[in-house]
């Protein structure tokens, strides 16, 4: 069942919707993502709408320099990061914690090594 998901950061200043069904999340341990705590959900970019101005975010690259980390200069959150996967599609992972009315317990985790990538 596809479902349209409102999302923001605390503050609200990045507000967006994004599409699809969460079959499962991703935690992975890299410096990043063990830092900020993020249950991240993978989709095509093209589900992604932004209710507010791209200039509104601030953005964060480290390492590689392949993944654009959104988040809000005002509050701190990051609520999604986007990038390229290994085919060349476009994609959003989408910080589940910043989804309104998502059950965290209910979503499966995969434990993803990134540490040692």
């Amino acid at each position: 069942m596809t479902t349209n998901y409102q999302g923001s950061c605390h503050c609200g200043r990045i507000a967006f919707e994004v599409e699809g069904d969460i079959q499962g999340a991703m935690a992975c341990n890299c410096s990043m993502c063990q830092r900020k705590g993020s249950l991240l959900w993978f989709v095509p970019h093209d589900r992604l709408r932004l209710k507010t101005p791209p200039e509104d975010m601030s953005t964060y690259m480290f390492n590689k320099h392949v993944i654009s980390h959104r988040f809000c200069a005002v509050c701190g959150i990051h609520p999604f990061g986007e990038g390229t996967d290994p085919k060349g599609n476009r994609m959003a992972a989408i910080n589940i914690r910043c989804l309104e009315g998502i059950d965290l317990e209910a979503v499966p985790v995969q434990h993803f090594d990134g540490r040692s990538k």
